[in-house]
């Protein structure tokens, strides 16, 4: 049995951090159900470098967060659609929703009115900046959160500068936090009976995601400043190899850095505290740069490892994917012959840990919207002709 078996989600999110939160909560059992607006598809539906896949309505962004969910496509705004989801709020444990802090008070849908509907309902409003405060109305995408909160200004080189991360690690990182923070919900729940309003702000989540930078700054008034590759200590940063390619040192603390200077026969080089590693960093650096270029980047890899000195080849992202230890790790799930709307095979990401029995696993592929409505609705006791009707007047 999965940790969330019998919990059923109500995921009212749109791009990735909401349906990422719920995504994870999915491979752990819960029953989640998609809603979405039957003209206005979420945009990750249509988003991802494949344009075929987009112009589906099942794009890769969609397909990386909407495994093991069900779909059903609801009109919000109308008075018919909010019964709908008054009568499904009833049988549910969860409701996430991302919109704009207030919007889904203005609709009768906050968390005062469906909490009255049902008291054990836990609530999560993911929004950019959270609810309240002077930016609470402010809107942001992870590119826009990147910029306000700091992390963007210590990304890159101290002559290129700031730049953007590489991929949407806020979104995901607030999805992940998203899901923490039901957990922690459902968990007290158990003990209380009680629901509650969950608020989170992905402005927090990139203030956690700098956690040691913020501290650093509020002890010493010292700001983080964007290093590049190189990291204060010269034995923690990557150099340029044999074959051009580049291996990232990660001798950080006092004993691997002995190590690893014992491993290139410069056992001389190794300091006896950090603030000799601090004075001594731009000999270290020119010894190590030399050094470095005698062999290749995998070559050092599988010599500094051996001698248990953290290093790993610079790898592209396919690089990474073919590494045999990433199969091992169960962390990828792949639909061999596609799945309704996706012509081809293909893989998602699920859970970065594994448990030792009801772990997270896929056990539906993404769905094409609205592919579940008719039975999510019957299963609210509409009958046929209800179904029908509200099909007929486009709340549906």
């Amino acid at each position: 049995m999965r940790p969330f078996e019998g919990i059923r989600i109500i995921d009212i999110t749109h791009v990735l951090a909401g349906p990422f939160a719920a995504y994870q909560l999915g491979l752990l059992g819960a029953d989640v159900i998609k809603v979405e607006p039957p003209d206005d598809p979420d945009q990750s539906r249509d988003s991802g470098p494949d344009l075929a896949l987009n112009r589906a309505n099942m794009g890769s962004y969609f397909l990386t967060q909407g495994s093991n969910k069900r779909s059903i496509t609801l009109d919000l705004k109308s008075e018919a659609g909010r019964e709908v989801l008054k009568r499904l709020v009833a049988t549910a444990d969860v409701l996430v929703e991302n919109f704009r802090p207030g919007a889904f008070e203005a609709l009768g849908l906050g968390y005062a009115a469906l909490s009255a509907i049902n008291p054990r309902l836990i609530y999560c409003s993911i929004s950019a900046f959270g609810h309240g405060g002077p930016r609470g109305q402010q809107t942001a995408y992870d590119h826009v959160i990147q910029a306000s909160s700091g992390i963007m200004a210590v990304t890159g080189t101290p002559e290129v500068n700031p730049i953007k991360f590489g991929a949407p690690a806020i979104d995901y990182a607030t999805g992940t936090m998203g899901a923490f923070a039901l957990s922690a919900a459902l968990f007290q729940r158990e003990r209380t009976g009680r629901g509650q309003h969950i608020d989170l702000a992905m402005l927090d989540v990139a203030l956690m995601m700098q956690a040691s930078h913020l501290t650093a700054y509020m002890a010493s008034g010292k700001a983080a400043k964007p290093s590049g590759n190189k990291h204060a200590h010269a034995s923690n940063s990557a150099y340029r190899t044999k074959d051009g390619a580049l291996v990232m040192l990660g001798a950080s603390n006092l004993r691997q850095q002995k190590r690893l200077w014992a491993a290139l026969g410069r056992p001389e080089m190794a300091k006896a505290n950090n603030e000799e590693r601090l004075a001594d960093r731009d000999r270290e650096e020119a010894v190590l740069a030399e050094i470095m270029l005698t062999r290749t980047a995998d070559e050092w890899e599988m010599y500094l490892q051996s001698k248990h000195v953290p290093a790993s080849r610079v790898r592209r992202m396919e690089e990474a994917l073919a590494d045999p230890h990433v199969a091992t790790r169960g962390v990828l799930h792949r639909f061999p012959e596609g799945s309704p709307g996706v012509d081809r095979p293909y893989g998602v990401p699920m859970a970065a840990f594994k448990l030792a029995h009801g772990g997270p696993q896929v056990d539906r592929p993404p769905p094409q919207m609205g592919a579940d409505t008719e039975a999510v609705l019957a299963e609210l006791g509409y009958a046929a002709g209800d179904i029908a009707a509200l099909r007929q007047k486009k709340v549906i």
